[in-house]
C-alpha cells in the first residue's frame, strides 16, 4: 500500500472518463433528434398558436398603383379672321360694272324749322323756343302721416301754454318720498291731453302727477303746414325744494 503511494502510479490508475463523455454526447444527440422528429411526425403535439403562426399565409402584396391618365392632346385651333370671311375672290369676272351712288343723308337741322317765328314784329318769340319757361313749376305736396307723430319730451315741453301745477301729496312729503313720475301722453291736434298712462315713478306721487298733467294745454304741433297728433312722454319731478 505504501509502496504504491510512494512510487509513480500514472500508468496503474485507470479512469472511465472517456466512456462517460461518449455516452453523454450520445444521449444529448438522441434528445435533439427526438425534439426535431416529434414535431414532424406528430404535429398535434405543437401548441395551436405556434401552428397558426407557422401555417398562416403571408399577407398579399399591395396592388400596383393605377397607371397615369393619358395626356390630353390639344387640337390645334384654326384662327379665322373676320376680314377673310367678308372678302372672297369672285368666281367669274362680270362684263358690265355698275356704279353705285350713295343717297344724300337727311338734313340734320330740320327740327329747327320751328324757330322761324323768332324775332317777329310783335316781339314775341315763336316756334319751338317760344314755349320754354312758360310752364308753371309743379308743387309736390307731402301727405301728412297717419296716426300720431312721435315727438321728444323736450320739444313738447316748449309747446306748453298752460295747466295746473302738480301738488305735492302731504302723505308723500311726510314719508319723505320724492322722485320723477314718467307719463305716456297722446296730445290732440288742438293741444289737449287725449290719453295718459303712467310708465314709472313712486306710487304715492303718481296720482298727483296724473291729475295735474290732464289739465295741461299745448300749442298745436305743425307738420307740413298742418296740425297733427303727438305721441310723447311727460316727466313730472317731485322734490322737497318745490
Amino acid at each position: 500500500m505504501f509502496e504504491d503511494s510512494l512510487m509513480e502510479s500514472g500508468g496503474k490508475i485507470k479512469t472511465k472518463s472517456k466512456y462517460w463523455m461518449i455516452a453523454t454526447f450520445a444521449f444529448n444527440g438522441v434528445i435533439l433528434a427526438l425534439m426535431v422528429l416529434i414535431p414532424l411526425l406528430y404535429p398535434e403535439a405543437l401548441p395551436k398558436t405556434a401552428m397558426t403562426a407557422m401555417l398562416s399565409a403571408p399577407p398579399p402584396p399591395p396592388p400596383p398603383p393605377p397607371p397615369p391618365p393619358p395626356a390630353q392632346v390639344l387640337k390645334p385651333i384654326k384662327m379665322v379672321s373676320e376680314i377673310d370671311q367678308g372678302l372672297h375672290a369672285p368666281t367669274k369676272i362680270p362684263k358690265d360694272i355698275k356704279m353705285l351712288k350713295d343717297s344724300a343723308p337727311p338734313p340734320s337741322m330740320a327740327g329747327v324749322a320751328g324757330m322761324g317765328g323768332m324775332g317777329s314784329g310783335n316781339g314775341v318769340p315763336g316756334g319751338v323756343m317760344g314755349g320754354i319757361g312758360t310752364a308753371p313749376t309743379p308743387v309736390v305736396k307731402v301727405a301728412p302721416p297717419k296716426g300720431p307723430t312721435r315727438v321728444s319730451s323736450g320739444v313738447v315741453a316748449g309747446l306748453k301754454i298752460g295747466g295746473m301745477m302738480p301738488q305735492y301729496p302731504p302723505i308723500a312729503r311726510a314719508a319723505h318720498v320724492s322722485g320723477a313720475v314718467v307719463l305716456h301722453a297722446l296730445i290732440s291736434k288742438q293741444g289737449t291731453i287725449q290719453d295718459l298712462t303712467v310708465i314709472s315713478g313712486p306710487e304715492m306721487l303718481r296720482s298727483a302727477a296724473t291729475e295735474a298733467v290732464r289739465t295741461w294745454r299745448y300749442k298745436p304741433y305743425i307738420l307740413n303746414g298742418e296740425p297733427t297728433e303727438v305721441d310723447t312722454t311727460i316727466t313730472v319731478n317731485f322734490n322737497f325744494g318745490g
